[in-house]
C-alpha cells in the first residue's frame, strides 16, 4: 500500500510514515512562548486614534432620534459617526458573490433588531475620551416586541425583524423560502420499516471566545491609500466588503494580516475593518478600533441556534432507510453566513450513511438575536 502510494502521490509525499506516533512541533509555537509573534495590535502608530462604538440596549426598538452633540463637544472627541456617514450603509458578506441581498447596517439608522447593535461610533484621542464622550450621547428608542423563537418567527402576524425579508426567512434565488431535498420515496420507506424513530434537537448559539476579540488598527498611506492591520481570517472578503461599504476600489486598500489569536470561523465578517478605515479617511489618522469582551459576546457573531426534527425509518440488521428532517437555522436579525449554513446542512442530511430514501425542508429564519455565522463544521456538524 505504500509503494503504491508512492507511485500515485510521488511529488506529493515522500515518507515512510515515520511522523505517525512521534510529537510534531507547531509552526507557531516558538513565536507564541517568546513572546515574537505578531498580532495586529502590536503596529504602533503614531497619533493613534480610538473608535468606541455606543450600542443597543435593546433587543428589537424603534430609533426616534439621536443626539450626539454634547459628545461632539466632549474633550478629545475628533468625530462622532451615524449611519448617514457611511457611503454605503447596508452589506451582507455573500453579496461579495452575488448571493443573497444587502440587509445589514454598518450602523443602524431606523431601527435596532438585537441588543449590541452598533449605532453610534465616537473617534477621540484616547480610549478613555471616547469612553467618555459614548456615555454623552441621547437615544430616543421606542421600544418592540421582540422574538426569539424561530418558529415563532415563520408564523403569519409575526413581527417583521429583517424589513429586507419581511416574511422573517431567508429567501434563496429571491424566489424560495427554503432548501429542499427529495431523493428516494420516503413515505412508502417509512411504511416498510421495522421502526420509526423521532426527535426533536435543539442547539443554542455557540461564542467563539477567542483569546483575542475581534479588532482592526487603519491609518493613511501614502497615494491616497489605506493600511489595514486585521484579525480576520477571510482577509479577502474582508478587502471586498470593506471596499464595498465605504464605495472604494478595493486597490486603495492595503491589508495585511498575520497571526489570529483564535478565530474558529468567528473573524470573517468584518466587524471592524470598515469603520476604522472610515475612521482614517474622515480624521487623516490612524484608528484603532477594537472590541473588548462585553462587546465581543455581544457583537462578534456565534454560531447560530439550530432546531432540528429528525424521522428515521429503520430496519432490524441496523440500516437506515428513510431520513426527513425539517430544520430552523437561526440566523439572528441579520443573515451574515446562516443561509450558507442552510446549504451546506441540506448537502450533508443523510450524514456518514447511505440511506436511499431521503428528504429534507431547511429554513433560515429571522429573530432578534444577534446575526450567526460560521462556527467550524457549523450546518454539518
Amino acid at each position: 500500500m505504500l509503494e503504491m502510494r508512492k507511485d500515485i502521490f510521488a511529488d506529493e509525499r515522500d515518507d515512510n510514515l515515520n511522523v505517525v506516533g512521534k510529537g510534531v512541533q507547531r509552526q507557531d509555537m516558538p513565536g507564541h512562548v517568546t513572546a515574537r509573534s505578531r498580532f495586529f495590535d502590536d503596529h504602533a502608530f503614531e497619533g493613534l486614534l480610538h473608535l468606541k462604538v455606543v450600542r443597543s440596549p435593546h433587543h428589537h426598538a424603534r430609533i426616534r432620534a439621536i443626539d450626539v452633540a454634547a459628545a461632539e463637544r466632549a474633550p478629545g472627541v475628533k468625530k462622532v459617526l451615524r449611519g448617514a456617514n457611511v457611503p454605503v450603509n447596508k452589506n451582507t458578506l455573500l453579496s461579495l458573490i452575488n448571493f443573497g441581498k444587502d440587509d445589514e447596517p454598518t450602523l443602524a439608522v431606523d431601527k435596532v433588531r438585537y441588543k449590541g447593535e452598533p449605532v453610534v461610533a465616537i473617534i477621540a484621542d484616547s480610549e478613555a475620551a471616547a469612553l467618555a464622550a459614548r456615555k454623552l450621547v441621547r437615544i430616543d428608542y421606542e421600544p418592540l416586541l421582540p422574538v426569539f423563537d424561530v418558529e415563532e418567527a415563520l408564523k403569519p402576524g409575526a413581527p417583521v425583524i429583517n424589513d429586507i425579508y419581511p416574511g422573517n426567512y431567508f429567501e434563496y434565488h429571491e424566489r424560495f423560502d427554503h432548501q429542499k431535498l427529495r431523493f428516494g420515496d420516503v413515505e412508502r420507506a417509512f411504511a416498510q420499516a421495522d421502526l420509526v424513530v423521532e426527535e426533536r434537537y435543539q442547539m443554542s448559539p455557540i461564542e467563539h471566545a477567542p483569546t483575542e476579540t475581534n479588532g482592526t488598527i487603519a491609518a493613511p498611506e501614502h497615494n491616497d491609500r489605506y493600511v489595514v492591520h486585521s484579525c480576520a481570517q477571510g482577509l479577502f472578503f474582508s478587502l471586498g466588503t470593506t471596499a464595498k461599504i465605504l464605495n472604494l476600489e478595493s486597490n486603495r486598500l492595503h491589508f495585511i494580516g498575520g497571526t489570529v489569536g483564535g478565530g474558529f470561523g468567528g473573524k470573517v465578517d468584518s466587524l471592524t475593518e470598515p469603520l476604522a478605515v472610515l475612521g482614517a479617511m474622515l480624521t487623516g489618522r490612524p484608528v484603532r478600533y477594537v472590541l473588548d469582551r462585553e462587546e465581543e459576546m455581544l457583537y462578534g457573531s456565534p454560531r447560530g441556534a439550530e432546531r432540528i426534527y429528525v424521522k428515521d425509518g429503520l430496519m432490524r440488521d441496523g440500516r437506515i432507510i428513510a431520513r426527513h428532517i425539517r430544520s430552523y437555522f437561526d440566523a439572528g436579525a441579520y443573515t451574515r453566513l446562516s443561509s450558507y449554513a442552510a446549504i451546506k446542512c441540506t448537502a450533508h442530511v443523510p450524514g456518514p450513511y447511505w440511506i436511499p430514501n431521503v428528504s429534507s425542508d431547511i429554513y433560515v429564519a429571522y429573530t432578534t438575536r444577534c446575526p450567526s455565522t460560521a462556527m467550524r463544521g457549523f450546518g454539518v456538524t
